[in-house]
């Protein structure tokens, strides 16, 4: 397990989650025995029900990686892997505009980084896993296939 450094900077909501549950977070009913404070236990709940829950250090660290081709900065790519954005339109409000003027259109915009959106969405779709399915979207498959809940 990595240890988190205080006042390391910015952290992946992965981060976070791993940091709870080496102090004992978990989805267990006696939860509440270990010794952490209940608004802990708030972030930890969210948390599940985030990206972060289905991701893997492993993934993340090599996402990161290479999104360095990218010229993402990194504040850019803790946000995508922490939001994992699906869509052009998730990721283009994630992916900060250069103030250029002579770079009016986005397109053009970005290709001036060196983004290419939809090289960072295949990225995100082969190294982070997808969000967790939530009972109502659980209940609506199993409405649609014609199966009572």
């Amino acid at each position: 397990m990595k240890i988190v450094k205080t006042n390391a900077g910015a952290l992946t909501n992965l981060e976070v989650l791993d940091l709870l549950n080496s102090r004992g977070a978990s989805n267990d009913t006696r939860r509440f025995i270990a010794p952490i404070a209940k608004s802990e236990y708030k972030v930890y709940d969210y948390l599940m029900e985030t990206a972060a829950s289905t991701q893997t250090r492993e993934g993340v660290n090599e996402f990161a990686e290479k999104c360095k081709d990218f010229k993402v900065a990194k504040a850019e790519i803790l946000n995508i892997i922490n939001l994992r954005p699906s869509t052009d339109a998730n990721l283009n409000s994630i992916i900060e505009r250069n103030p250029d003027p002579d770079t009016r259109d986005d397109v053009n915009n970005l290709k001036s980084r060196g983004i290419n959106l939809n090289e960072i969405l295949k990225l995100v779709e082969d190294l982070l896993p997808p969000l967790p399915a939530t009972d109502q979207e659980n209940d609506q498959e199993e409405t649609e296939n014609g199966e009572e809940s």
